[in-house]
């Protein structure tokens, strides 16, 4: 699937089972709650907080793909495509980042 054929996906999901968007502030707040469940399994699995009970059976892709979901919302929501924007910001940080990272002894 393509980033274009996911936002399509979206939408059409969002248009027939959904009825409608979220408005883009509800969806902002949502995409920090998601984000937060994707670093509260980070945190716990690759770092130094141990799991609650409650928190043992959460999916780390699921909570991406959540992530993924409302950011597509978003995207949609502003016009943004998200094709052409990440194809951009990979050229800008090419561009930007050509020796930066390289010339970085912290990544030796």
């Amino acid at each position: 699937m393509t980033i274009k054929e996911a936002q399509e996906q979206v939408d059409q999901w969002i248009n027939t089972t959904g009825v409608r968007y979220f408005s883009e502030l509800t969806n902002m707040a949502i995409l920090t709650e998601e984000v937060g469940e994707v670093a509260r399994i980070i945190s716990r699995k690759y770092g130094d907080q141990s799991f609650k009970e409650s928190d043992k059976d959460k999916d780390l892709a699921d909570e991406m793909a959540d992530v993924l979901w409302v950011l597509i919302c978003l995207a949609n929501q502003t016009g943004v495509d998200l094709t052409k924007a990440f194809e951009t910001n990979i050229q800008k940080k090419t561009l930007r980042d050509a020796d930066r990272h390289k010339n970085n002894t912290k990544l030796r």
